[in-house]
């Protein structure tokens, strides 16, 4: 059986705003838009955390060492 899913509000809001042919550039420059706004959002939330953690550069290099993997036998 095949259950619908409701659209999110904004899903909602890009079905209407796309309800209306616009030129391929401009879907082009809608896109990047979104993936500007999400992309800043995105930082701050890391600004955030990284204020909230007292994260360092020093974190980072530590970071980039860990080895997390399971390892396989």
């Amino acid at each position: 059986m095949v259950h619908a899913q409701k659209l999110t509000n904004l899903q909602l809001e890009l079905v209407k705003l796309f309800s209306y042919k616009i030129a391929e550039n401009q879907v082009l420059e809608i896109k990047q838009l979104l993936s500007n706004y999400f992309a800043d959002k995105a930082t701050e939330e890391m600004d955030r955390l990284w204020e909230e953690n007292n994260w360092t550069e020093e974190t980072m290099k530590e970071w980039s060492n860990e080895h997390l993997r399971t390892p396989y036998k």
